[in-house]
């Protein structure tokens, strides 16, 4: 596993139930700004990983769930996301702007 994805992992998991952050966000944290499309293949190869990583938090920039086909069945993601309180429509969540957890101002 690459050093990249280990810091991509560390950082999805201290998204906060209920929250939720994007591929470029994450990116944008760790000093790749550009490289949002890795944190994606990172969020898709996270069930791989030893520990949990909280998968299901990490969306598109605007708040549509990209990743959900990556998931053991097409609508876990979202039964994820609901369970943790997060109100969505069909693959929109809802208050995406409130939900928002922003790396960069989380963990400054």
């Amino acid at each position: 596993m690459s050093d990249f994805f280990k810091q991509v992992y560390e950082v999805v998991k201290l998204i906060p139930p209920g929250r939720v952050t994007s591929y470029g966000a994450i990116a944008k944290y760790l000093g790749t700004a550009g490289s949002a499309r890795m944190v994606g293949w990172a969020m898709n190869a996270s069930h791989s990983h030893k520990e949990y990583v909280p998968a299901h938090r990490v969306v598109n920039r605007n708040g549509l769930l990209t990743g959900k086909h990556h998931f053991d069945n097409p609508t876990a993601m979202q039964e994820l996301l609901e369970a943790e309180g997060l109100k969505l429509d069909g693959d929109q969540i809802i208050d995406f702007n409130e939900k928002f957890w922003d790396p960069a101002k989380e963990l400054a």
